[in-house]
């Protein structure tokens, strides 16, 4: 036996693997939810499933395994209803600060 035989194998990219990253990154920007759209598409399951799958092409691509599956996840998540989208950021903090009025509101009427 050879020491050349002995050596692990390293894979080898596919052929067009440059090509194809450069059409997964073009396509996963052409899915991803713009900031001036967020608020209509942030819950719509098949634009979420797709920006996911998307990204998990990119990651796959870029010999990230670990970091495609998680996309891939959550792409399931978003076909199967496991997950949904999280308040918005910015309307957070008004929505529980009105709450909180409200809840103060009726306490003091309460107290009447």
């Amino acid at each position: 036996m050879s020491a050349a035989n002995s050596l692990p194998t390293v894979p080898q990219p596919h052929p067009a693997a440059a090509e194809s990253l450069k059409l997964a990154q073009t396509l996963a920007e052409q899915l991803s939810i713009q900031s001036n759209d967020w608020h209509r598409l942030k819950s719509n399951r098949k634009v979420r499933a797709l920006e996911q799958a998307a990204a998990a092409i990119v990651f796959l691509l870029k010999d990230r395994p670990e970091e495609a599956l998680v996309r891939l996840q959550q792409a399931v998540g978003w076909l199967d209803r496991s997950i949904s989208a999280p308040p918005c950021p910015t309307h957070g903090d008004r929505a529980n600060a009105a709450e909180q009025i409200s809840l103060n509101s009726q306490a003091e009427n309460c107290a009447d």
